[in-house]
């Protein structure tokens, strides 16, 4: 289970990525191998403010549809267009190519809220 050390990561199974006042956000590794082939991504929240913790779209996968929330809060300025011809690059490099949004979070606070690698593993690991 890759789960890389820079980033921050949330209960739901999403992972932010700080550079800068900009964040990228998208699912982690074991949020791909627990959905089974992705099919479709939705985010329709571009240029939309959202609070910590809002739905900012969804992934589809072969048998189920699952919420993504927004790690921390601020404006959605990029979706990862990519990802409507291969939604597959989730299951392949979640990390990398599979990134889902950029963002401009309002709240560095926040960040505190969520866990590093290791509270992340223990927290998949149950």
């Amino acid at each position: 289970m890759n789960i890389p050390a820079d980033l921050k990561y949330t209960k739901d199974h999403e992972w932010v990525k700080i550079e800068g006042d900009t964040a990228i956000v998208g699912i982690t590794d074991f949020a791909q191998s627990e959905l089974g082939d992705i099919v479709y991504v939705e985010v329709e929240t571009v240029d939309e403010t959202l609070d910590q913790d809002e739905v900012f779209g969804s992934v589809e996968a072969v048998k189920t549809v699952s919420d993504l929330f927004l790690p921390i809060t601020g404006k959605i300025i990029a979706f990862n267009e990519n990802l409507e011809d291969e939604p597959e690059k989730v299951n392949e490099d979640p990390y990398g190519e599979g990134w889902m949004i950029k963002m401009k979070f309002t709240n560095q606070d926040e960040l505190n809220n969520l866990m590093d690698a290791e509270a992340y593993k223990a927290h998949i690991d149950g």
